[in-house]
């Protein structure tokens, strides 16, 4: 019975998270725009690059959760975008590609895709492929999230699965969703300035936009929750930029 309700928490702050965020990469508009359009009906954020060049300038300012990368393209083709990505980034990619082989799959998938399609590709079945790799990119982090150690920070202790936070009396106190959600994103990223957008995109929640207007109100409330420590506000107003979180933070 714990166990079931561990994962199930586990699974209700995956669930917080936001959609999904598919990047197209093939150098055929025409595919492009299809595909696009047929998963945006389904509730994906999509966006388009042709080449390994714009790819990369994509994913230094947004987040991508699925990769939809042809293989052969001009330039850098995409076995090497794929080999180059492994490890290094937690991106799901699905390699689509005229070379359908059973040769060419394998050498797909040993350069680090997860799933490989032949073209032409049936939306429908590309569809089909996106959740199924969402599903297994979902049971990876709820086996990581149930397995996360606590967050320690100036004698504080947060348990982020069973969303326990605990004072340095060890006195529980009482969080909100989004207060909760903010928490996280500051421990996550302490002693660094976070401007409010990059707040909302790390602690969305259900309701992205009441979230976005009332995020200085969250922070205040999180705040007095919080206390002070020597030197002031554990989160602290930095003009002109945002908020930072000032404590170091460790798990164990």
């Amino acid at each position: 019975m714990k166990e079931r309700q561990v994962a199930a928490m586990a699974a209700e702050a995956i669930d917080a998270s936001e959609q999904t965020h598919i990047l197209i990469v093939d150098d055929d508009p025409s595919l492009r725009t299809l595909v696009r359009a047929f998963l945006t009906q389904e509730g994906y954020v999509v966006a388009e690059a042709e080449d390994a060049t714009a790819l990369r300038r994509l994913l230094d300012r947004q987040r991508v959760d699925i990769l939809i990368l042809d293989v052969m393209m001009p330039g850098e083709d995409g076995l090497s975008i794929a080999r180059s990505l492994a490890g290094k980034q937690d991106i799901g990619i699905i390699m689509v590609s005229a070379l359908g082989t059973e040769g060419d799959r394998i050498t797909g998938l040993e350069m680090g895709a997860d799933d490989y399609l032949p073209k032409p590709v049936s939306p429908r079945e590309l569809l089909a492929r996106v959740r199924a790799l969402q599903r297994r990119r979902r049971s990876a982090a709820e086996t990581r999230l149930a397995s996360m150690t606590h967050y320690h920070f100036e004698g504080w202790r947060l348990d982020p699965v069973r969303r326990v936070l605990r004072d340095p009396a060890g006195i529980i106190i009482s969080l909100s969703e989004g207060e909760f959600a903010l928490l996280l994103a500051f421990i996550e990223h302490p002693q660094k300035i976070l401007t409010r957008d990059h707040l909302v995109e790390l602690a969305r929640g259900v309701d992205a936009d009441v979230f976005d207007r009332a995020i200085d109100t969250q922070v205040s409330r999180l705040r007095r929750k919080l206390g002070t420590r020597a030197g002031g506000d554990l989160i602290q107003t930095v003009r002109s930029e945002g908020y930072i979180f000032q404590a170091a933070v460790r798990r164990g």
